[in-house]
């Protein structure tokens, strides 16, 4: 039965390379010279260390840029909130998304039932497998996937015929 599976995950080796471009970058700039700027990655977080808010606000646009530049859609970025470390010094925690999160999985899996296109969605940990009897109502699943689901960067694979 042919099927495919919809996932939603970053190219960490790309976020990984984009991080460290930032990193690089921070360290030359003049107008980073002598603060606390500074971008840092571990296991799925990327944190962002500034001055001030403000300086926070020009490293998240110099590390979005890089992401942009890799191939890497800003949307795999989950932003929290600015916390105050000491003296006056902010930093912030910046999640990359991996994995459908639940609520998504759902709306997915209803969007496919209200279709009327002939495949079945089952959630599957943190992706969903979409199968169907012809690989045409496979295509037209992606495409309504892609339409409708606009605002997550989801992508296909495992496609099998």
């Amino acid at each position: 039965m042919p099927s495919f599976d919809t996932v939603l995950e970053a190219d960490f080796v790309e976020v990984k390379n984009a991080v460290e471009n930032a990193s690089k970058e921070i360290a030359t700039r003049f107008d980073f010279k002598g603060t606390s700027a500074a971008v840092e990655l571990k296991d799925k977080e990327i944190t962002m260390f500034g001055d001030a808010e403000f300086q926070l606000t020009q490293v998240e646009d110099l590390l979005r840029n890089k992401l942009t530049k890799r191939n890497v859609d800003v949307r795999f970025l989950d932003i929290q909130k600015v916390q105050k470390i000491g003296g006056d010094k902010v930093k912030q925690v910046v999640k990359v998304k991996n994995g459908i999160e639940a609520d998504i999985a759902k709306q997915l899996q209803k969007l496919m039932k209200e279709s009327k296109l002939k495949v079945q969605a089952a959630i599957q940990e943190d992706k969903v497998r979409v199968t169907g009897a012809k690989r045409d109502d496979l295509q037209a699943a992606m495409a309504l996937i892609r339409k409708d689901m606009a605002d997550h960067p989801l992508s296909f694979n495992n496609f099998r015929d």
